[in-house]
This record gives structure tokens, sequence and C-alpha cells, in this order.
């Protein structure tokens, strides 16, 4: 995978061309569907005209699934013909923001792979928990839908390959939740650290406030309403705690990567935006359940610190999640901080100011471009066929480099990456942690389309 450069031009989402990728087999990218060795594409997608209808479903309908479906009922080429949930509460809810819409019901399931059967169907919103993004967007891809996800993309990096590939073999447009890319003073923000206006910038910070626990909790029967075993899914079968579900699955690192995927995936984006590099060449990390105590059911960290090291160009990467007051110099309890020879960035959701070195602030300098919201660029960009401005791609490196802060936390070890390859070179046993590879229980499999076999799981000496 090359260390690809983005320009202002292709966050925007005003180009058709991806990067050109190397190594684990993955096809280039020109923005078109992959075509067979007779010409023909490889799926049949409807062409949608400027004033056709999109149609769409939602697979997952909890609480990220039924805001992003809001969203494009906002919109009005859109239209909602499908859900999908093992959850049966979750799907009645949803099922009645379609109806209050429309005035009709949607076909409303619980296995998302009845609507891909759906010929009519353009796209899919997935909105599931993390660990059951890869299979529905892969599984749309195949069935030639386009696919809006939520984040982080991916339960681990061999997923996310997994994602990208099948993104590119189909011709797939794919847009993921990172909205910050959509939103104008982020976009301002990046456009200065780009400028050169910090001098040389030796260290970035991203870093989130999070909270303690989950509390201790016995196995119990799942309600009725939930189908516990389809939940879990690929992921090991486990008994049933409440904590272990709806709202707290991220805090176990069977379901999810904690807040390095919940919020690294924002946070630390930015800091790879505003550098302009994806691939570090190193990654460390330290932490634990330091206030939430090993009596906790969470097994991801409260506390953790990464440390990235970037060689083009040459910078340090600081990430951190703790619990209690902000720090960091006064920052909030989210951000991106770019520290450069001659003033200071600080950006976060409530907007962006630059100090300089005499600790005064500096005037910002407002982008003459307006960002349409993220739900319009990926419309905008079914009918175009253009890369939307998150793209598969470049969110799966964003993705793996908060899996590797997780590898090298679970591992206790320093990684070595190389970015073109997508591998840990130093120590390739490593590649058998789950934040790297997980096999899948069985009935399910992961299509790895035009990919090599898997790590090894058999133990290996490193």
């Amino acid at each position: 995978m090359d260390d690809k450069r983005l320009s202002r031009r292709e966050f925007m989402g005003r180009t058709g061309k991806a990067a050109a990728v190397t190594g684990f087999g993955l096809a280039a990218a020109r923005g078109e569907a992959a075509r067979t060795p007779g010409g023909r594409t490889a799926v049949d997608r409807r062409t949608i005209g400027a004033n056709d209808k999109i149609r769409m479903a939602l697979i997952g309908c909890g609480g990220m699934g039924r805001a992003n479906m809001n969203n494009f009922m906002g919109h009005k080429d859109v239209e909602i013909i499908g859900l999908a949930d093992v959850d049966a509460n979750h799907l009645a809810q949803a099922a009645g923001d379609v109806k209050n819409k429309y005035g009709r019901d949607p076909l409303a399931v619980k296995d998302y792979r009845k609507l891909l059967e759906m010929k009519e169907l353009d796209a899919v919103i997935i909105g599931t928990p993390d660990h059951w993004h890869a299979l529905p967007m892969i599984h749309a891809c195949e069935a030639g839908k386009d696919v809006y996800v939520e984040k982080p993309i991916s339960h681990d990096v061999w997923e996310g390959l997994a994602m990208v590939n099948a993104a590119k073999k189909f011709g797939t447009v794919v847009q993921v939740g990172t909205w910050q890319r959509s939103t104008q003073h982020f976009v301002d923000a990046i456009d200065y650290v780009r400028s050169g206006k910090l001098g040389k910038v030796s260290v970035c910070r991203a870093w989130i406030l999070g909270g303690a626990g989950v509390g201790n909790q016995k196995p119990q029967d799942p309600p009725a309403h939930l189908d516990w075993d389809f939940w879990l899914g690929p992921a090991p079968k486990v008994a049933y705690r409440p904590n272990r579900c709806h709202g707290s699955f991220r805090w176990f690192f069977d379901y999810a990567g904690g807040m390095a995927g919940d919020w690294g995936v924002h946070m630390i984006d930015i800091a790879l935006l505003g550098m302009n590099t994806w691939h570090p060449q190193s990654v460390a990390s330290y932490g634990g359940k330091i206030l939430s105590g090993p009596q906790d059911d969470r097994d991801t960290p409260d506390t953790q610190i990464a440390i990235y090291k970037f060689n083009n160009p040459d910078f340090v990467l600081h990430w951190e999640v703790h619990v209690g007051a902000p720090g960091l110099d006064g920052g909030g309890d989210h951000g991106t901080e770019f520290i450069g020879s001659d003033a200071i960035l600080r950006v976060d959701r409530g907007g962006w100011s630059v100090v300089g070195k005499d600790g005064q602030p500096r005037e910002k300098t407002p982008s003459p471009n307006r960002v349409n919201d993220h739900w319009s660029n990926f419309l905008d960009c079914m009918r175009s066929r253009k890369t939307p401005r998150s793209d598969i791609e470049t969110m799966h490196y964003t993705t793996a480099a908060c899996h590797l802060a997780n590898v090298a936390y679970r591992t206790g070890r320093e990684i070595d990456w190389d970015g073109k390859t997508q591998r840990i070179t130093n120590a390739p046993a490593l590649m058998r942690d789950q934040s790297f590879y997980r096999a899948y229980r069985k009935p399910w499999s992961l299509p790895t389309h035009d990919m090599p076999a898997a790590p090894s799981l058999r133990r290996s000496r490193t």
C-alpha cells in the first residue's frame, strides 16, 4: 500500500480516483466497477439518475443506525425500504420511524442477508456493533449495493483489509461515518496545518476522556426480543450479560477496540490528515484497567497511551485515553493538537485555535469553500461514482493505526509496521493477536477477495 498523500481536492471528495494499492493483492481503484475477463462489470448496479430516488435499507437499528437513517430520510431523494436487526425492539422502533415518515411499513427482518436480495435496493446503512461491520459490508459489495458504514470500520486489521478489497473488486462506493471530514472547521484546521504556518510540526497529540467501568454482572438468559447467538455472530460464544451488549459492547475486545476504536478513529484521523500521511513506522502502547480495576467486566483499558513514530514526514504522534480532568495543557475532553516550531494548533468539535510561541492567539483563516453534509456527500458519490470523503481505504489506514495501538497494548510489545505490505515486521506472530486477526466462529466466515492466507494461529517464535 502506497503512503499516498491526500490533496485538499481529494479530501473534499471532488475526484473519482483513489490510491493505487500494492501488497496483499489489493487492486487499483479508479472509481469504477471491477471488470471481468469478458469486459462486463463484476456486479449489476442500477444507474441512478439526477431525479431518481435512492432506495436504502438499514442494518443495525440501534442508536447510531437510527440516527444515520433519520439523517438520510431528511433528504428528499432517499427512500428507506428495508430494516434488519437481531433485536426485535430496535427493529420495531426503526420501523415506526419509517412508517411516520412515509406512511407505509418497510420490509423488517432479523437476517440482513434477506435485504440484500432486494433487486430494487441501491445502498445499505450499517449501524451494527463494530464486530458486525465487515460481513454486511462485504456481502453488500458482492450484491452490488453501495454502503454507508459506521466507524470504526472493522473489529481488527484483517477485517479492514478484506473490506477494502471487496469495495475495490466490486466498484462499491463506501462512506464511513467519520463525519468530522465533512465539518468545515476541521477542514479549515487541516488546511492551516498543511499551509506550513505552524513551522515544523514535530509532535501531534490526540486524546479523549473515558469512563472507568461497566461493573460486574453474572450470566443470565438473554431477553426474549434479542437473538443473542446472532448478535455474537463471528465472535466467540459466551453467556449473555447486559453489560456486554447494547451500549457497552465497545469495552470488550471480542466486539470492539475500546476508546482507541471508538474515538481514536476520529481524533487520530485528523492528525493523519493534517500531517498528510497514513502509516507509522513503529507503535508502542501502555495502560490498563487502572481506574476500573480487575473486578470490572470490561477488558479494554480505561487508561492508554500510545506513541507512534512517523518518518515521512518525521514526527511523533501521542494518543491518550484517561479518566478524570482534561489535562494536556488545558485541552478539553477530546481533541487533536499540532505542535510546530512557530505555533500550536488545537482542534476539537467546538472549533479550532492557533497560539504562537509567545502565547498570543493568531488569526485563523477560514476556507472559502463550504462543505456539504456527510450524508449528502455519500448520495452525490453514489450518482457520480466518485470517491467519498471518508472512503474505505484511507479510513482503513486510520483504523489500522488504532488497532495497532491495541495490539501493542495487549502483547506488551513495540511494533514495527510496514504500511505498504500491511504487516508487522519485527514480530510476525503478533499478527495472531485478535486486534490484528481473529478466526470467525462457525458457521460465519469472512470473504477475503484477492487476499493471501490468513496469519497462522499456530505458535511460533518471534
